[in-house]
This record gives structure tokens, sequence and C-alpha cells, in this order.
């Protein structure tokens, strides 16, 4: 019997072992893209302050580049005029620079998330455009002057365009004039001059807004204004945007001579409410049955087109890896996802490589496949 339970004993330490092993040599996102670009996911505060002990160990595991979800927006780090809180943009930067991670700043100028006070003076009446430039001077001097040296690449000015490509009337654009753009970046590189310095927008692969974005780059760069890249936020379907369409999207603003991200990746496996790529988050659309379909589970067969669509992307942004620098998921588990909540509310999505419980999806195997040309990728 003694030696009959030593060798039980012995067998279980050897499948402890085994398992452990495996588990050890798993390959992650990070790596399986180490010679082609970054990988990374937008944290939220649970995340990045490892409150979420789960998400924060999965993040240190496969992703070497963090975004913040809203820690830097402007309302959570200058909510009044006179107050700036940074406890959460700073519990943020220390995460990525105690995990060497390449850190980004999102974002700096946008008509979204900013407190209605920004474009007001005490009496409630507009600002004119000298008033507002100080303004949006003052915040930008504050926030990037604060992380210099430490966060290595912003989101300057995030979603300016309509889509149609011309100027979105924001009260930016309102106030100010067009020239509001290149007073962003001129201010964001003043206060830290080694930082990258991108312009963000969603649906570019659509060809109106990315000529607009394309005419826009151009405009700053022949005014001689600082612009690192373009991000391409990437919050696609299951059957937009076409393997031909995001080629043809990255090859045009490669010509720019200018860096290439994918900032904000997740694909939405639901009936589709919205137009192809629009993710204004002001957009809203009343629950109904058949928009939720999969709300006790993603069924396997949609699994596999979720990984297959995955691998024919990731395919293209390999294709790229020599401009492509950066490519960033919009959250990190599908529990995190706001794409349960947007435009519907309530639903239940599964945009990304990582279900509820923080396991890999097939789409995550369809990734790592995909790293070294394997798999359904297109090209």
């Amino acid at each position: 019997m003694a030696t009959a339970s030593i060798v039980s004993k012995w067998w279980i330490a050897a499948l402890i072992l085994v398992f452990l092993a495996s588990s050890q040599a798993q390959t992650t996102l990070k790596d399986a893209y180490k010679d082609s670009f970054l990988v990374g996911a937008a944290l939220n505060s649970a995340q990045f302050s490892e409150e979420d002990v789960r998400s924060g160990a999965l993040v240190k595991q496969q992703f070497n580049s963090i975004t913040p979800e809203n820690a830097l927006k402007w309302e959570s780090v200058h909510p009044k005029p006179d107050v700036f809180d940074f406890r959460d943009a700073d519990r943020y930067v220390s995460f990525g620079r105690k995990n060497h991670m390449f850190i980004v700043g999102h974002n700096l100028v946008w008509h979204n998330q900013t407190p209605k006070w920004v474009f007001e003076d005490s009496q409630g009446r507009p600002l004119n455009r000298k008033q507002l430039l100080k303004r949006m001077r003052q915040h930008i001097r504050a926030v990037v002057g604060r992380y210099k040296g430490q966060i290595d690449g912003w989101d300057v000015v995030n979603e300016a365009l309509d889509e149609d490509g011309t100027l979105r009337q924001s009260s930016w654009m309102k106030i100010i004039g067009a020239d509001y753009i290149s007073k962003a970046f001129e201010y964001a590189h003043q206060a830290d001059p080694r930082a990258e310095l991108y312009y963000n927008d969603y649906s570019l692969e659509n060809e109106a807004k990315r000529n607009g974005a394309i005419e826009l780059i151009k405009k700053l760069k022949a005014e001689g204004v600082t612009v690192t890249g373009i991000g391409l936020q990437n919050h696609d379907h299951l059957d937009w945007p076409s393997v031909a369409q995001e080629d043809e999207t990255i090859s045009a603003f490669a010509k720019l001579g200018i860096k290439v991200m994918i900032t904000e990746l997740d694909i939405d496996v639901l009936p589709a409410v919205v137009q192809n790529g629009v993710a204004e988050t002001s957009a809203t659309a009343k629950a109904q049955p058949e928009l939720n379909p999969y709300s006790k589970g993603l069924p396997d067969s949609v699994q596999q087109v979720l990984a297959k669509r995955y691998a024919e992307l990731f395919g293209v942004f390999r294709k790229h890896r020599d401009v492509v620098t950066r490519v960033t998921f919009w959250c990190v588990t599908d529990a995190d996802s706001w794409l349960n909540n947007w435009p519907v509310p309530g639903r239940t999505n599964y945009p990304l490589l990582f279900d509820r419980e923080g396991k890999p999806k097939p789409a995550f195997d369809a990734v790592i496949q995909a790293a070294s040309g394997g798999g359904p990728g297109p090209l």
C-alpha cells in the first residue's frame, strides 16, 4: 500500500509539472508578434490598479503596450476649471512603467467626454477663439507635461472627421476654426518633444472618410506640424471592413511617411444597428430580443467565423509590419467590452480574444497561428 501511495503521489506531481510546463510554453500575443509590432490592450481602472487580479495578470502576460479607457480623458483628469485629478492616471502610468510597457495617452482633444465648462466662461457664455485656445494649451501642457518622458505616445486629436471626410462641427471647430487640430499638435509637441503624436479615428476604411484623413495629415505635414502616426480604431464587424479595404487603408497612410497603428480593435459579432465602422459613442438603439441572439453563449459556428476573421485581419497587419507599429485591442475580455452596452444597452457580445472568464477563445489561437503566416490569412 505504501508503494502504491508513493507512485500515486509521484504521478500526480508529474501531471502538475507537465501542466505547468505546457502553460509556460504557450506562446503569448506579445511574444508571437515581437518581430512585427507591439500588441496592446485598453485598460480600465480595476485592471491597471490590479484590483481585478485576474485581468491584471492577463494583461502582464499577454501585452506589451497599454492604453487607458478613460483615465486620461478630459472629464476624468480635469473635471473642473481649477481642478486636476491625476490619481487614476498616475496609477495607470505606474502600472505601465513597472511592467516595461509602451504607454499610450488617450486622449487630449475630443468632442466627447469633455465637460461643458471647457467651452464656456464663468457665466455660461461661449468662449471666443483666443480664450479656448488658451484653455486647450493649459490643459495639454498640464497633462502632457506631468507625464513627460513617461507616456510614449499621445492620441492628440480624436475623431475630428465626419463620415464624408469633412471636419466635424464640434465646439472646438466652431469656436477656434479648422486650425484647432494643428494647435493641439503644436502644444503637445511643446509639452513633450520626444513623445509620439497621433491622429486617431474610426471607419477610416471607408473611402470618403479615409480621403479626408489623408488630406488632413498632408495639410498638417505641409505646415510643419509634428504628426508621428495615424490611429485606425478598427471597431470591426464580421463582414466589415473587407480584407482589401484594410489592406488599401494601411497602404494609403503608409505612403504619407507616417506610422500606422490599430488602436481600438474589436469585432462585433451581433446584428449591426449603425453604419459600418461608425463608433460614435452618442449613438443609441432600443433593445430588442433579435438584436441579442447569443445571450446564453456564442455558438461554436460563430466562434470559428470570429477566429477566421481575426486571422484574416492579422494577416493584413503582419503584411504591413514595416509601418504598423502597434495593434491594440479595445478592452481585455468579453466581459469588459463597451460593445455589451453600445449602441444597444444590455447585450451580450463576444468581440475579443478572451472570454468572460479570461480564457483564450479559438480566435486567440487563430491570431497566434497568423503570426507565423499560418491559418486562413488572406495574403
